[in-house]
């Protein structure tokens, strides 16, 4: 196997289309976060320095058959745009075989750092550390089987978003839905929302660091048939009650930022609105809605399937590995203890350090 590491602009018209072509052949590759829009779009923002956004070209007697964009440091790697990226992984032909430490030494580090890697994929297998399950929603025969599935599952989180619906709008006004929304002044609306949930639950505003808003309007910007970000906003009674930047490639929208006005809890405005987006994909190219990892009841309730992910790390003999391999070593002593939320403590203390790496 030889590689070629070049930087995401660098690509060719060949490369790119040789890379949409291998991931359109398998649905589960089907994310905005796998294309190269995205690393392209990631590099555009965080410009060049000392972490550097590299794709590695993986090449078969000349034959491109494989990619995998990585952040690349001076000594570790991690996935493009974390941590605002969901899914990490390699587009590759199927079966494709793989030490990747190679890949590792080709990106010229000594320890790739995955969070959430396609658990599928087989050459990175055995250096993941856990697990999350991904959801997604199905509405590939439409809105109206999605729901009947969904009743026949025994949920009854569409009904009770109707009645939410109806009593929303008797007490407020009409519920209006908009589909990629041009509005800038929605659009800023949902980065002070969400930028006031971070602080009100002790999170870190990803915000306040430059790249990750560029990125954002960056992508709102963009009016790429196949890549980008679309803006869905609900109104009720005239008055913005829930709006969500969510990102789309060829038939995936995946659920990225949401935010609502908390003035409107009563009726879960930012349920309505995921109701509304599922309605509207009948008709269009978009079959599946994926609300991405993160056990919240809501994602439990809509979901009618989902993918396992994994973090975890690989490298080469370091003292980056085993620095790596020694805070894993802590995490799982103290997660095997029955110590309540401080079992917790370590996985949080390495997921914090993470998105702090990410975000510098």
């Amino acid at each position: 196997m030889d590689f070629e590491i070049v930087r995401p602009q660098d690509l060719t018209p060949a490369s790119i289309a040789r890379w949409a072509e291998l991931q359109a052949a398998d649905i589960a590759l089907d994310t905005p976060f796998l294309s190269p829009q995205w690393a392209r779009a990631v590099e555009a923002v965080q410009r060049q320095g000392a972490r550097s956004v590299r794709v590695a070209i993986l090449k078969d007697g000349g034959r491109e058959v494989g990619f995998f964009p990585a952040r690349v440091g001076s000594v570790i790697a991690m996935p493009v745009g974390a941590p605002m990226c969901d899914y990490q992984g390699l587009i590759a032909e199927p079966g494709l075989t793989l030490d990747p430490r190679e890949l590792v030494a080709a990106l010229g580090v000594h320890r790739l750092d995955f969070t959430f890697m396609l658990e599928q994929q087989a050459p990175f297998a055995r250096h993941a550390r856990g697990r999350d399950l991904s959801y997604l929603i199905d509405v590939d025969e439409g809105y109206q089987a999605y729901e009947a599935e969904r009743r026949a599952a025994g949920t009854s989180v569409l009904k009770d978003c109707d009645k939410k619906r109806r009593k929303a709008e008797r007490e407020v006004g009409p519920a209006q839905f908009q589909a990629f929304s041009g509005s800038d002044v929605d659009f800023d609306r949902l980065r002070a929302w969400k930028s006031a949930q971070y602080r009100a639950t002790g999170q870190t505003d990803i915000f306040e660091t430059p790249w990750t808003l560029e990125l954002l309007r960056r992508l709102f910007e963009g009016r790429e048939p196949d890549f980008g970000a679309g803006l869905f906003t609900l109104h009720l009674g005239g008055e913005l009650a829930a709006v969500h930047l969510h990102l789309h490639g060829r038939r995936t929208i995946h659920g990225w930022i949401i935010a609502h006005d908390p003035r409107f809890d009563r009726y879960s405005p930012g349920l309505l609105l995921f109701q509304d987006i599922l309605r509207w994909m009948d008709g269009t190219p978009y079959t599946r809605l994926d609300l991405g990892p993160g056990d919240y009841r809501f994602k439990r309730e809509l979901s009618n399937g989902g993918q396992w992910v994994t973090h975890g790390f690989v490298g080469l003999p370091s003292p980056a590995l085993l620095a790596r391999r020694a805070a894993y070593g802590v995490r799982r002593a103290a997660e095997a203890l029955p110590l309540g939320r401080m079992s917790a403590l370590p996985g949080k203390a390495m997921r914090r350090m993470d998105l702090w790496r990410g975000l510098s």
